[in-house]
């Protein structure tokens, strides 16, 4: 694995969404890439959280505690940070949430994406941004190939509407006010970014598989699945930040436009698995657990039943694959949450050897 630490240290990282799952683990491995890392975020969204018990906050720079819609609070604390790297990863990210508050919902997600690049408008200096969307981003065609970053954004839940309508957001901005071919007049690089579903250690997100699977396994009840043959691009949460990583240190040494784009981060084709068969893997690796299909509410909520994600432009452009296969994934992420239950206290150095288990693998 190429070092990133070369291109991270001694810099200045503003990130979104630094309290939730995936925020937490990213702003973790900047700091140890050297990097000075500020947070703005609401509250950890569950108790409890990987940024609590992994004690994420003694490690950062700054620990704001804000709201994407307050347009003044975020523009102050991103120019007070001034950042060399934007990472906006703060969003309500659960489909079956965007049903119950929908207008919450496209007001986080797209309107929150908005203030953020009007916010990177007012910088000064230079900057990269990476925007996270998601895998739900692209218009549900129902087929059976992987999603390409040329494809449709759409959706037809509120929550997968919402990210594809800031993926447009996102290219208006950059068309508007950053583009690549006037980089000298503005500075900032641009590029979104849409990875599987990410699983690993400290996700108990209400209605995500995994934080249902924890929390049924700790309290040694059997696991209720909802929509089991639904086909997902299945990835551990270092996979998927090891791309963000990736793309942010090649745009901040190289100007190039094809850049500041779109950019997908799945697993392999061919090996997405549905939610059944990843439930019986968590069950395997976690004795005693039990899970079954809950035939009330099997398939429902309007989720599609197949989604894949086409991620060669990464692999070609960027060098990126994934280092851990599902088995792997799922292994690492049980072996998380066993010694979390087992053990108690903080679980940061567990996360800093699965970094090292990670950062290890060759690929």
């Amino acid at each position: 694995m190429e070092d990133l630490g070369l291109s991270f240290s001694g810099r200045s990282a503003f990130v979104t969404g630094h309290t939730g799952f995936k925020g937490s683990w990213l702003s973790l491995w900047l700091c140890e890439l050297g990097a000075r890392v500020v947070g703005f975020s609401l509250p950890p969204p569950t108790k409890p959280s990987n940024f609590e018990v992994s004690q994420i906050a003694e490690r950062l720079a700054g620990h704001i505690v804000g709201d994407l819609r307050d347009k003044q609070a975020l523009a102050l604390a991103m120019r007070e940070a001034r950042p060399d790297l934007v990472i906006h990863m703060a969003a309500q990210p659960l489909v079956r949430e965007s049903y119950a508050q929908p207008a919450e919902t496209f007001e986080t997600n797209v309107q929150g994406t908005v203030n953020v690049l009007d916010a990177v408008r007012q910088l000064e200096g230079p900057c990269q941004v990476i925007v996270v969307t998601s895998d739900k981003c692209y218009e549900n065609a129902g087929q059976l190939w992987g999603y390409r970053e040329t494809d449709r954004m759409g959706g037809r839940d509120p929550y997968s509407a919402s990210k594809g309508a800031a993926e447009l957001v996102v290219r208006s901005y950059r068309e508007s006010f950053f583009n690549p071919a006037e980089l000298a007049s503005h500075g900032k690089k641009v590029a979104s970014v849409r990875a599987g579903n990410v699983i690993g250690g400290g996700d108990w997100a209400k209605d995500r598989l995994v934080g249902d699977l924890v929390r049924a396994f700790a309290a040694g009840e059997t696991a209720l699945l909802r929509n089991p043959r639904s086909i997902r691009p299945w990835q551990h949460v270092l996979d998927a930040l090891h791309g963000y990583l990736m793309l942010a240190a090649r745009m901040a040494r190289d100007d190039a436009a094809w850049l500041c784009e779109g950019w997908n981060f799945g697993p392999d084709q061919g090996t997405e698995w549905p939610v059944e068969r990843l439930a019986a893997s968590f069950c395997e690796a976690w004795p005693g657990a039990r899970c079954r299909v809950d035939g009330e509410t099997a398939q429902a909520g309007g989720e599609t039943i197949t989604l894949r994600l086409d991620s060669s432009k990464a692999r070609l452009l960027l060098g990126w694959r994934p280092r851990w296969n599902t088995d792997q994934a799922v292994r690492h992420t049980v072996s998380w949450y066993r010694r979390h239950y087992a053990q108690g206290g903080s679980m940061r150095q567990t996360c800093l050897d699965q970094l090292k288990a990670f950062t290890a693998t060759e690929t």
